[in-house]
C-alpha cells in the first residue's frame, strides 16, 4: 500500500513561489496542500491558499492549521468556502488551539482552546450546510448567521498533541493531523483515535506532519522552525526529549524578543 503524501507550506516567501512549489507538488502526485496560518510571522494564509488553487487542478488544499482566535470563526467559515468555490471543490480546512507564535504577536490570550475548537467545528459544519447558526461563546459568538456558498461535505481537520484535543478530534472531525509527535507516542496517539472513532460510522484521516533533515545544512536551517514546536509541545514530551525548564523560558524569551531567527540559536 502506498502512503498518500502531503506538502506543508510556510508562507514566508511570496505566494507566487508558494504556488510554484504546490504545482510540483501535484506534479508528483501529492495529495493536500497544507499552508501554515502564523499570523504576521508569514503571508496572509488566505492569499497564499488563492494563488495556490489558480495556479493547480487537483492537489487539495487548506489552512494547516488555522485556529478560532486570529478570525472569527464565522469570516473562516466564509474564506474557507470561497477557496472551495476557487478550486472547484478542493478546499479543506485544518483547525488547532494555536500556538505562540502566532498568538504572542498578537496579545492574543488563549482562551478555553479545547472547547473553543469544538465550537468553531460545529459553527463551520452548519454554516458549511447551509443552516443558519446561533451560538454563545467566551471567544466568540453567531447570531442568526448563514452562508449562501458553503459546501456541507467541506472536510474538517483537526490538530494538536494533547488528550484533550486528540478526544475532540476523535468525536467531531473528519481527521486529525498528528503534527511534530516524538516518535516514541505516535502509535499511542493512533490508538487513542482510533478508540475515540471506533463506534463512528464515518471515514476518518490520520495524516503525520514532520520535518526531514539530511545534513547538518539542512538542520540549521530547520533550527527555527524547531524552536516554537518545542517549547509549544506538551510538558510531558519536553521532559521525554530532555528539556529543561529553564532552556523553555530561554527559547520562549527569544521567540518573544527577536523571533525565530533569534530562538533558533537555542536550539541544540
Amino acid at each position: 500500500m502506498t502512503l498518500p503524501l502531503s506538502i506543508n507550506l510556510m508562507p514566508k516567501s511570496p505566494a507566487s513561489d508558494l504556488a510554484d512549489l504546490a504545482v510540483l507538488a501535484e506534479r508528483l502526485g501529492y495529495r493536500r496542500c497544507w499552508v501554515y496560518d502564523e499570523g504576521l510571522v508569514t503571508r496572509d494564509l488566505y492569499v497564499t491558499l488563492a494563488a495556490v488553487a489558480l495556479a493547480t487542478d487537483r492537489i487539495l488544499l487548506g489552512p494547516g492549521i488555522t485556529n478560532p482566535y486570529v478570525r472569527h470563526p464565522g469570516v473562516t467559515a466564509a474564506a474557507v468556502a470561497t477557496i472551495d468555490e476557487l478550486s472547484d471543490g478542493r478546499a479543506f480546512v485544518g483547525i488547532g488551539t494555536g500556538g505562540g507564535l502566532t498568538l504572542g504577536p498578537l496579545g492574543i490570550d488563549r482562551r478555553k482552546p479545547v472547547a473553543t475548537v469544538g465550537q468553531m467545528v460545529s459553527s463551520l459544519r452548519g454554516l458549511f450546510a447551509g443552516e443558519t447558526v446561533d451560538t454563545d461563546g467566551e471567544v466568540f459568538s453567531l447570531r442568526s448567521a448563514s452562508l449562501a456558498y458553503g459546501r456541507p461535505d467541506i472536510e474538517v481537520i483537526l490538530a494538536g498533541r494533547g488528550p484533550k484535543i486528540l478526544s475532540l478530534g476523535g468525536e467531531v472531525a473528519d481527521g486529525f493531523n498528528l503534527s511534530y509527535i516524538h516518535k516514541d507516542l505516535i502509535g499511542e496517539h493512533v490508538s487513542a483515535l482510533r478508540s475515540a472513532t471506533r463506534q463512528k460510522d464515518r471515514r476518518f484521516t490520520i495524516t503525520y506532519s514532520t520535518m526531514l533533515v539530511t545534513s547538518e545544512e539542512e538542520f540549521q536551517k530547520a533550527r527555527s522552525t524547531l524552536s516554537f514546536r518545542l517549547v509549544d509541545s506538551p510538558t510531558a514530551v519536553r521532559r521525554l526529549i530532555g528539556m529543561t525548564e529553564e532552556e523553555v523560558v530561554g527559547i520562549r524569551e527569544a521567540l518573544a524578543e527577536g523571533g525565530t531567527t533569534v530562538a533558533a540559536d537555542l536550539v541544540r
